[in-house]
């Protein structure tokens, strides 16, 4: 049969004599977007610059252990501040501004106490008593001794060497926050809903509170994680055993895939309608049990947030969502199976045809553990950076004289070395005082931007891993089926060579379309934070104009998706660059629309059940083992905090790992048909032009596309 093919087709769509050593898609081929390989080459270089900068001024320590303003940690041994393991904030109203979240500090002088205050007092008031003043001494700046100071009660506050008012409070997370309580719904601290500032007015309770709720986001965060932390690490094998089930039902699956496409298809169809059933009656069971029960028709919005999820499984509400959710689902597939089932069997057919080809190029599975590696990577140095640059920030002190002029005021000093310094000899009344967290170096001025850089080189990098992987698994699969004989005229080793003149020849083009799809994401972070800066805002018409453009951008980064991931097919196929590859990949999709919609997309949802499929399977499996429901292991499953987070890891890590297998699937089915499309618009099926295409596909694809093109015209 390959003996009557006279012509294959070269780089640029123009007829070629037949040649017995033409294997796949198109070898001889140059570099693609050269410039945007260099830039990303750059871009890397600054990443890593970025990465060495920030890990040198960085301390991710700062985000976990409290420090007082002159950047000691409190509590650490062989340092003054070994018996003094709290940290106490001189004015906890400032704690509310939204800097506590981007610097991880309150703009406030802070200081390392043995205890936290438990009472109310102002300095004024304890100047006047020589134990209250001993007593307030203890939350005073280090060393502070007003009789050798020789400074008056307004003095001592002005300099900021002592606060102005003390509040009863409780360590948490070795942070001094107030002791806050309610009795009968009011809010109280030391028993009181008033207190006195310091500076002679009186203050409601619930400004400490908000100040206190700021200042301890991070600290709330920080106790979450350490009990997600314990539940990992006495459920960490029982979750690997479920990553490792997930991953046995996905091979599985796909190697049952390989010889019963037909029967594993329809298997899955109604397996998945099964699972979503039994997950409709399980929820109807838990919303009759509860009927009655104390405290269950208490609505979700009236109970709040809670991060203890177990709460809210003792809500009828929850299990009528739940419900009501699986029942849309359901009667949703339910309907597109009723309305695709004759492009299904098409589909189906198709699934067969991308079998034979992962069957030939086996290795393509085990390809999705690369790119995992690869966003892994991206994602640490990611989050490493995002974390040494937060903690960059240093307590800044400037020079304060308020008696008299003074060349040196606003000036930075150090307050260790400030009594020694010119500037005391200049301006003898001159102090150094705290001023705010930050840095005036060309560094510290340059952090917002190198945050924003940091997000824009991970989204940049993550998309490039994306689109090498879509890359080689598509050169891959167009060996096989521009291959004139199968598989003898497969290349010995089409997945690694496809990898190599991905990585050869077209790093330009991948930089190009990951820099697009970054640039977007990008705009879609920036729109998400200034969505949130303007929710307080009463201008409608800024929401409306926010709500638009959101929408907008986020239809774009979908529009560029698809576009790149076909681009990617016609890069691996003719190797020429992006531009032109979107373009043909564009325009040849669009002149075979209908196709696209009774196979390409039939087959994306036919592969999203099989997916659904397995994570339900999983799901259901963990959440009866790690609620203790099933009796056989009752003993064996571990106890937990949160017992919904080994089964989220669980969920999670089967749906990333069933993408990882059906993906491959995927990106062969799209690749087939691009091929398919091409293939049928270069030749016609004569011995001088042939069909690169199986006689299988091509009865089936040439089938499908008639009785397509019929219903039409009818439905019209």
């Amino acid at each position: 049969m390959g003996g009557d093919r006279q012509h294959y087709y070269g780089q640029h769509g123009t007829p070629q004599k037949y040649d017995p050593t033409f294997k796949g898609p198109i070898y001889n081929r140059g570099c693609t977007d050269v410039i945007c390989c260099v830039a990303l080459f750059i871009a890397i270089v600054g990443y890593v610059a970025v990465g060495i900068i920030a890990w040198t001024h960085g301390d991710p320590r700062k985000v976990i252990y409290p420090t007082d303003s002159r950047g000691q940690f409190c509590g650490q041994k062989g340092t003054p501040n070994e018996n003094k393991p709290f940290l106490f904030y001189f004015n906890i109203l400032k704690c509310a501004s939204p800097l506590v979240l981007l610097e991880f500090q309150c703009p406030t002088t802070q200081i390392c106490v043995e205890k936290c205050p438990s009472r109310y007092l102002t300095y004024l008031q304890a100047s006047d008593n020589s134990k209250d003043l001993d007593y307030y001494k203890n939350f005073c700046v280090p060393d502070f001794d007003q009789s050798k100071a020789r400074k008056s009660k307004t003095e001592v506050l002005r300099d900021g060497d002592c606060p102005a008012d003390l509040t009863p409070s409780k360590p948490l997370a070795r942070r001094c926050l107030p002791a806050v309580e309610t009795h009968k719904g009011i809010i109280t601290v030391g028993n009181e809903t008033t207190f006195e500032d310091g500076w002679g007015q009186k203050r409601n309770v619930s400004e400490l509170v908000e100040g206190a709720k700021k200042a301890n986001v991070v600290l709330e965060a920080r106790q979450l994680a350490m009990r997600v932390f314990e539940d990992y690490t006495v459920s960490w094998y029982w979750i690997l055993i479920g990553l490792v089930i997930a991953m046995a039902l996905s091979l599985i699956f796909i190697i049952l895939l390989r010889f019963l496409a037909g029967i594993m298809i329809w298997i899955m169809i109604v397996m998945v309608i099964l699972v979503l059933g039994y997950g409709i009656f399980h929820c109807y069971m838990e919303y009759a049990r509860l009927r009655g029960e104390a405290g269950s028709d208490v609505s979700i919005v009236d109970l709040g947030f809670q991060t203890d999820f177990r709460v809210y499984l003792h809500l009828r509400q929850t299990w009528l969502a739940f419900m009501i959710i699986l029942c849309v689902l359901e009667l949703i597939i339910i309907l597109l199976l009723i309305f695709l089932r004759k492009r299904i069997l098409i589909a189906i057919a198709l699934i067969k045809e991308a079998s034979r080809a992962v069957g030939y190029v086996m290795t393509s599975l085990l390809y999705p553990l690369f790119t995992f590696f690869l966003l892994c990577l991206c994602i640490a140095y990611w989050a490493s950076t995002a974390v040494f640059l937060s903690t960059s920030n240093e307590a800044v002190y400037k020079v304060f004289n308020n008696t008299a002029p003074c060349s040196a005021v606003g000036q930075t000093c150090n307050p260790e070395t400030f009594q020694t310094s010119n500037v005391t000899k200049l301006c003898p009344d001159a102090r150094c005082q705290f001023a705010f967290y930050g840095g005036e170096t060309g560094y510290h001025r340059a952090l917002l931007g190198l945050q924003i850089y940091n997000v824009f080189m991970f989204f940049w990098l993550a998309n490039f891993a994306l689109a090498l992987g879509q890359v080689t698994l598509a050169g891959a699969f167009a060996s096989y089926y521009w291959a004139i004989n199968k598989p003898d005229d497969l290349p010995a080793f089409p997945l690694f060579s496809s990898f190599g003149r991905a990585l050869r020849y077209h790093t330009g083009s991948l930089a190009f379309g990951s820099l697009l799809l970054a640039i977007v994401q990008v705009i879609r972070v920036i729109l998400e934070y200034l969505d949130q800066r303007l929710k307080a805002a009463e201008n409608r018409f800024a929401k409306f104009l926010m709500t638009c453009l959101k929408c907008c951008f986020w239809c774009l980064e979908k529009f560029l998706k698809f576009l790149n991931r076909n681009a990617y097919i016609m890069i691996a196929i003719y190797g020429t660059n992006f531009c032109t590859s979107a373009k043909n990949a564009f325009f040849l999709l669009m002149r075979n629309i209908i196709r696209v919609a009774v196979l390409d997309k039939v087959t994306d949802f036919l592969f999203l059940l099989g997916k659904l499929l397995v994570v339900g399977s999983v799901g259901i499996l963990a959440f009866f083992f790690f609620t203790h429901r099933i009796k056989i292991v009752q003993d064996t499953a571990p106890p937990l905090n949160y017992y919904w987070i080994p089964i989220l890891t669980v969920i999670i890590g089967s749906y990333l790992i069933a993408h990882g297998f059906f993906s491959v699937y995927g990106m062969c089915v799209d690749t087939l048909f691009l091929c398919f499309c091409e293939d049928l618009e270069r030749n016609d099926g004569s011995p001088e032009r042939p069909y690169f295409m199986s006689p299988e596909l091509r009865d089936i694809l040439l089938k499908g596309n008639a009785e397509a093109g019929k219903s039409e015209p009818q439905e019209e």
